[in-house]
C-alpha cells in the first residue's frame, strides 16, 4: 500500500457478455417497435438494475405465460424455455420473441441430437436454474441431472454404450471438467463436448479472476445472488484463499472488509452492467484515495444477431396478427 492509497485492479473481461447485450437489446427494440407493454417471462437476465431499467421503459416481468394477456408481446429470457412453454405460447397465439442466448440454444440442439441417436442424456447443471429447466424441457425423453461427481453413484443408465452429456453454460470450468472426467471413467463410450459448452464469456471471466487472485488482498464480485456465473467467480476467489464477496451494488459493500487491505480486485458477472462497477469504485473512494488500473486480458468481440422478428419488415407480423415462423 502506497501511504493510504487503496489500489483497485479491475478484471478484464468483466460484465456484460454478447448474450446479455443481445437479450437487453431485444427487449428495448421490441418496446421501440411495438410500444409498451411487452411481457418478459422471468428476468430477462439476472440483474436487478437491468430489470428495473427495462421495467421503467415498459417491460412487464411475469413468472408464467398465464400472467400475460391475450395478444401480449411475449419475450423469453436469455436462459431459454422448455418446449412446453413455447408450445403453450403458440397455442395461445402469443406473438413471442425468443431471447435465448445462442450458446444456450446450441446446448439444446446438442441434447436433441443425442436423443435422436438413442442416447440417454446427462445434463451437468444446477437443479432449479432457469437455463437448466429450459434445457431439460428441450430434450426428448428427459435428462439425468448431475452437478458433482458424488451424484454419479445414483445414475441408472439403461445402456452404458448409448450415453451422452451436455452442460449448463455458466458452470465452473474446473468443477465441470472434474465431473466430465468421472463420467468418462464410468462410461467409456460416452460422448460430449469436454468443457466447450461452458460459454466463452464464462470461461474468460473465470480465467481473469484466477489471473487477478495473486495480485489482490480482497475480491469483490458485482452480480446478483441468483446469477450462476457470478457465484462461480466468487467461489474461484475463495478457493484461492482470498476473502471474496458477491455484492449486488456499491451499497452492499461492508467497510469492515477493507481493514488491512491494500489492493482490491473487482470483477462483474456477465449480467452486471459496467455502471455498477464504476459506482463501486466511487464508493471505495469514500474511504480514501483510490488508484485504479485494469488487468491485461482478452478483448471480446463476439456479437449475436437479433431474432428475425425484430429485423426489417418481419416486425409487421405482430401488427397484422400473423403467427411467428418457428425458430
Amino acid at each position: 500500500m502506497d501511504g493510504n492509497i487503496l489500489r483497485v485492479i479491475l478484471a478484464r473481461p468483466r460484465g456484460f457478455c454478447a448474450g446479455v447485450e443481445r437479450a437487453i437489446e431485444i427487449v428495448e427494440k421490441a418496446l421501440d417497435i411495438y410500444g409498451p407493454p411487452v411481457y418478459v417471462r422471468h428476468e430477462i437476465v439476472h440483474n436487478k438494475r437491468v430489470v428495473e431499467s427495462l421495467r421503467t421503459k415498459g417491460a412487464v416481468f411475469v413468472e408464467e405465460l398465464d400472467d400475460i394477456p391475450d395478444g401480449g408481446v411475449t419475450i423469453f429470457s436469455a436462459h431459454g424455455v422448455s418446449e412446453k412453454v413455447e408450445q403453450e405460447a403458440k397455442r395461445r397465439n402469443l406473438p413471442a420473441i425468443d431471447a435465448t442466448c445462442p450458446l444456450v440454444s446450441k446446448v439444446h440442439r446438442e441434447g436433441q441430437n443425442h436423443a435422436r441417436r438413442g442416447r440417454e442424456v446427462i445434463l451437468i447443471g444446477h437443479d432449479g436454474h432457469p437455463e437448466v429447466e429450459g434445457t431439460r424441457g428441450r430434450i426428448p425423453g428427459g435428462v439425468h441431472l448431475v452437478i458433482n461427481p458424488g451424484d454419479l453413484s445414483s445414475l441408472r443408465i439403461r445402456n452404458s454404450k448409448k450415453v451422452a452429456y451436455v452442460t449448463q453454460t455458466t458452470l465452473s470450468v474446473d468443477d465441470t471438467r472434474e465431473v466430465i472426467n468421472e463420467l468418462k471413467l464410468r462410461f467409456n463410450k460416452i460422448v460430449g463436448p469436454d468443457v466447450k459448452d461452458i460459454c466463452y464469456a464464462t470461461q474468460n471471466r473465470q480465467q481473469a479472476v484466477r489471473d487477478l487472485a495473486n495480485q489482490v488482498d480482497l475480491l469483490l464480485v458485482v452480480g446478483a445472488r441468483n446469477s450462476s456465473n457470478s457465484n462461480r467467480l466468487c467461489e474461484i476467489g475463495s478457493e484461492t484463499g482470498i476473502p471474496s464477496y458477491l455484492i449486488d451494488d456499491a451499497e452492499s459493500l461492508d467497510p469492515a472488509w477493507l481493514a488491512n487491505v491494500g489492493t482490491v480486485g473487482v470483477t462483474a458477472g456477465a449480467s452486471a452492467p459496467e455502471e455498477l462497477v464504476q459506482e463501486l469504485i466511487t464508493r471505495l473512494g469514500d474511504f480514501g484515495p483510490v488508484q485504479v488500473r485494469e488487468t491485461g486480458g482478452i478483448d471480446e468481440h463476439m456479437q449475436f444477431k437479433l431474432p428475425r422478428e425484430l429485423l426489417g419488415t418481419a416486425g409487421s407480423l405482430l401488427k397484422t396478427g400473423a403467427a411467428w415462423p418457428s425458430r
